[in-house]
């Protein structure tokens, strides 16, 4: 037994406990106070606190929007294929939740191919400008400056949305493109109506912007009346139209790839990028290309595995994890301990140390291959002190801005009647973007390039046509060597560590599909970013909060948060839902082929199938 287990009494379970977290509220939300001291209802199977998953013989999908739920259903149903049916929900997506997506930003995924027989992960992040040194964007940032701003044109990579989609279509797809970008199209002409949670957002991200514009000077003009034109954020259920995206998305259904890279919509992009000052070219975005890249997968336990996309992604973090909390058996303990958030928390904190120093465009750095092997894992394991938080680690010696935050990503999964599964993100990035908006083709420009590093010795330091760190990742699980489920966690620094509570709650603690998205979870913010100087560097001047903060939801037991402070760890509780993502899943039978999904809580989404 590891040395964690007899230091501690069992902690009253996580999702069953009569008292939760001292500092937080009962209930939160857009809800009247007469409700905010209600519970929950009762269920005759499962969980208290969950709703049912969903099952269905044929199809499945799982969005953060019903309405693009239903589109790639409609699409299923037109004979399209789960890549058809993924492609036209993000189109949706895009629409209707512009506060997490949309064609101004990158996109990856994994696809389950049935008939190959393997998983196939593509790229479609995008690049810098190719003729920008270091040298030269540091010359346009504000004297002192050690990190890219948020807004304006000097974050801003080319969008590699597009360009994955006609990818993954030429190799996937059914139906013609025009078919599937249709439903999108007709729902930005007529209208839509804003669900809650992305009608919040859309007020928060009004708010960010303007307080932005105080700090930052940049072009809100577009962006302020494609979503904001009566001064004010769309409201829950008002009809919401954007007629500009409805033409672009148009003219791409109609002339392909090239209308968005070489075409006229690229000539308005450039045109306009280059009026804010960026150095940008027609060339650039003539030259970006999607990659298709290698799955990765570790075991875990009980034949279950995980399988994520390498760097310049984040997706090795959650491998990492899996490595170092297999040499531990977490279920000894309840779920809502203090032994296992510990135990959790300090396995994040380890891989993202790595996570900062190593992950970065692999054309212009090689990640070791030391990162995912079982030695490694219990070297790093070996690290974790069982009775207190380590006020600081480091990156393992395998060679000699903050995060994005809330809100700022759509994850979607579609699976078919064929067996093909597609796990698919997509982002703008932090907040809805840049806050550029390309003269009349309503869609925002992602601040990806946030994440470069300015230390020119850094793996993810800025240089021409380069791709930076990125934290959007798809994610799959294997059974037994089997495809058994599609499934992702929005919500930028969150998606590691929720990846891996959501395989832990799967695997370790018995949960459905469902329960394992509405449990209570926890965010670790802090720690070492990959847009930091390299410690002992020239540019290794700014101190870094090693420790970090460690967010948990209310359904953390009282006791658990006390005993977390006890150790060291600074503990918040956090009652919105906001830092911890938004989940959706499909899982598949291998013998009957029959399709389970789930959406959850802390979105407006929903999974459905036939």
């Amino acid at each position: 037994m590891h040395k964690l287990a007899p230091l501690f009494l069992a902690a009253t379970a996580l999702l069953a406990a009569p008292t939760l977290a001292q500092d937080a509220p009962a209930h939160t939300g857009t809800t009247t106070e007469a409700t905010r001291s209600m519970g929950p209802g009762a269920r005759p199977v499962g969980a208290q606190w969950s709703r049912s998953p969903v099952v269905a013989p044929h199809a499945m999908a799982a969005t953060a929007h019903p309405l693009a739920t239903q589109i790639a259903l409609d699409i299923l149903k037109a004979g399209g294929s789960a890549v058809d049916a993924a492609i036209a929900a993000n189109a949706a997506l895009g629409l209707m939740e512009p506060t997490g997506n949309d064609i101004g930003g990158d996109l990856f995924a994994i696809v389950w191919d049935p008939k190959a027989g393997q998983l196939v992960g593509i790229n479609g992040s995008g690049r810098s400008p190719a003729g920008q040194t270091l040298a030269q964007l540091k010359a346009k940032l504000p004297k002192g400056a050690t990190s890219l701003p948020p807004v304006g044109h000097l974050p801003v990579t080319i969008p590699g949305t597009v360009d994955a989609w006609f990818d993954l279509h030429a190799r996937f797809g059914k139906l013609p493109m025009g078919e599937v970008l249709a439903p999108t199209i007709r729902y930005a002409r007529e209208g839509h109506p804003v669900a809650p949670v992305i009608a919040m957002y859309l007020e928060r991200g009004l708010k960010n912007y303007e307080a932005q514009q105080k700090r930052v000077p940049f072009d809100f003009t577009n962006a302020r009346k494609t979503w904001f034109a009566n001064g004010r954020a769309p409201q829950p259920g008002e009809m919401f139209r954007n007629p500009d995206l409805a033409n672009t998305l148009e003219r791409i259904a109609q002339n392909g790839r090239d209308e968005f890279y070489a075409g006229e919509t690229a000539r308005i992009m450039v045109d306009y990028l280059q009026r804010q000052g960026s150095a940008f070219t027609l060339a650039d975005f003539a030259a970006h290309d999607s990659t298709w890249v290698d799955v990765a997968c570790v075991p875990y336990r009980k034949g279950y595995e995980l399988c994520e996309l390498p760097p310049n992604s984040q997706g090795f973090a959650a491998l990492q994890m899996v490595n170092i909390l297999k040499n531990v058996d977490l279920a000894q303990w309840e779920r809502g301990s203090p032994q296992v958030l510990h135990t959790i928390t300090e396995a994040k904190r380890l891989a993202f140390e790595d996570a900062a120093r190593f992950y970065a465009d692999p054309a212009f750095a090689k990640t070791p291959k030391e990162l995912l092997t079982d030695a490694y894992g219990k070297q790093r394991f070996a690290l974790i002190d069982p009775a207190k938080a380590t006020p600081a680690f480091t990156p393992g010696a395998l060679i000699a801005p903050k995060l994005e935050g809330e809100g700022d990503t759509t994850y979607l999964t579609v699976a078919d009647k064929d067996g093909m599964m597609v796990s698919l993100i997509q982002s703008n990035y932090r907040g809805m973007g840049s806050g550029l908006v390309p003269d009349g083709l309503g869609f925002m420009f992602q601040d990806r390039g946030e994440l470069y590093s300015l230390d020119s010795a850094h793996p993810n330091a800025y240089a021409p046509a380069k791709r930076p760190f990125q934290t959007i990742i798809p994610a799959f699980i294997r059974k037994d060597g089997k495809p058994w489920a599609s499934f992702g966690l929005m919500g930028g620094g969150m998606q590691p560590q929720g990846h891996v509570q959501v395989l832990v709650n799967l695997v370790d603690y018995g949960m459905n599909l469902q329960e394992a998205g509405d449990a209570a979870r926890l965010h670790h913010d802090g720690g070492r970013q990959p847009t930091d100087a390299l410690a002992g560097s020239k540019a290794d001047t700014a101190p870094i909060d090693t420790l970090g903060v460690l967010q948990v939801e209310p359904g953390i037991p009282a006791a658990t948060v006390a005993a977390l402070r006890a150790m060291g760890h600074k503990v918040e509780v956090e009652s919105t839902g906001i830092p911890f993502g938004g989940y959706q899943i499909i899982a598949r039978d291998p013998v009957s082929g029959v399709y389970t999904g789930a959406t959850e809580m802390r979105k407006d989404g929903q999974a459905s199938g036939y």
